[in-house]
């Protein structure tokens, strides 16, 4: 479903019975927040937006100047199948704003559109895909939430040892019901741990789909008695989860990651700003403490470097052909604000654009092996939270 206009929306309301419309959005934490309003009171939100309590969203507003409003992003509109067939729940998501109409500088949908913006008016179309690992934990008998994964399979494992295959399944029925387009899942390394990819899409587009995975995965789990989890390194024992970033760049119908990447071109450059800047963007890809006991090991990378192929490298170049051929940054977790994190590596390899920045040379060593790191003299990702910031 894709509706441009106001009338669009309401006609849709009426003639599939939505009784609720959730107006969805995110703290600077990346924490998904939502109101909801009566259909019957949508035409009014619609036009007049939905004034909320700033201050009582972390790191938004001051309690003396605590209004805000939530503007829907009109093509956003998708139905919640998990909700009730009569009496339907619909969901936008919303960009923030000032009671004036002034942009919200913690409004993080808009700063990922701005910094795409400054992409297309050098003549490039971004593209990004994300790749999320999660963990299915059983519940007790109570419904609470335990450690206990699942299952004990490993990477790609099929049935008996992967009993995640039936939810997987779901997952991706319902993300196709919610106009998202599922590419591959798998059961990942991890005891009960689970990988979905979504085919690539614009940046907003897929912060957005993040988010609405993780809603989908939430939902599909707890109706079958289990519990999702999105924690970078859920268990001490078992590999950490990923939020791996895939980024291309197209000009005049081009993709710029097709073929050899001289230092000095655009591609190189973006990946040299990427590259220069990885350290500080680390509290932002990585915003909790659990998640520096992920770097290092598990194919998640320590140092900052970039090769072909290689998954030891912090940015690696697959090998692969055509459209999808693109650099993916592997630091990144999904505890992150997806909006933030896009946002800010993208604003990472336009600073290496404009300040033509050359890439360095790979390193195609095994770097989880600590001897074939010793010696080179590479830069580390930050060991701790406290560090990143």
């Amino acid at each position: 479903m894709r509706y441009s206009t106001q009338q669009d929306v309401l006609d849709f309301v009426e003639d599939n019975n939505v009784k609720f419309v959730r107006f969805a959005f995110c703290d600077i934490f990346g924490t998904q927040k939502n109101i909801a309003v009566l259909a019957s009171d949508l035409p009014k939100a619609l036009e007049d937006g939905v004034c909320f309590d700033g201050s009582s969203i972390a790191g938004f507003m001051k309690v003396e100047e605590s209004d805000l409003v939530l503007r829907p992003d009109l093509p956003t509109v998708t139905i919640l199948p998990w909700r009730p067939t009569e009496g339907r729940v619909m969901q936008f998501f919303c960009d923030v704003e000032k009671p004036d109409g002034a942009p919200f500088g913690g409004n993080c949908r808009g700063f990922l559109r701005e910094m795409n913006r400054r992409f297309r008016q050098l003549g490039l179309t971004c593209n990004v895909g994300a790749e999320c690992e999660f963990y299915l934990f059983e519940n007790d008998d109570r419904g609470r939430p335990t450690r206990i994964p699942i299952d004990f399979g490993g990477y790609f494992d099929v049935a008996p040892l992967d009993a995640g295959e039936n939810l997987r399944r779901d997952i991706c029925l319902t993300m196709e019901q919610m106009g998202l387009a599922p590419q591959h899942s798998h059961h990942e390394s991890g005891h009960g741990q689970n990988e979905i990819d979504c085919h690539h899409a614009g940046p907003l587009k897929t912060a957005d789909n993040i988010f609405l995975f993780k809603q989908i995965v939430r939902a599909v789990a707890a109706s079958n008695g289990f519990h999702s989890s999105f924690l970078p390194k859920p268990l001490p024992d078992q590999a950490g989860s990923g939020l791996h970033i895939n980024l291309s760049l197209t000009m005049d119908g081009k993709n710029l990651f097709e073929g050899d990447i001289a230092p000095d071109s655009i591609p190189g450059s973006f990946m040299a700003g990427i590259l220069r800047h990885s350290r500080e963007l680390t509290a932002f890809t990585n915003p909790l403490p659990n998640s520096y006991l992920r770097f290092g090991c598990d194919e998640a990378p320590r140092y900052v470097s970039w090769s072909r192929q290689n998954r030891s490298q912090l940015v690696r170049i697959p090998q692969v052909k055509g459209d999808n051929c693109r650099m993916e940054l592997r630091s990144p977790d999904p505890a992150c604000n997806p909006y933030l994190a896009i946002g800010l590596v993208l604003a990472a390899g336009l600073d290496g654009i404009e300040n033509r920045m050359e890439l360095s040379a790979p390193v195609n060593r095994n770097l989880f092996i600590p001897s074939e790191a010793a010696g080179l003299g590479l830069e580390t990702l930050p060991a701790s939270l406290e560090e990143a910031v």
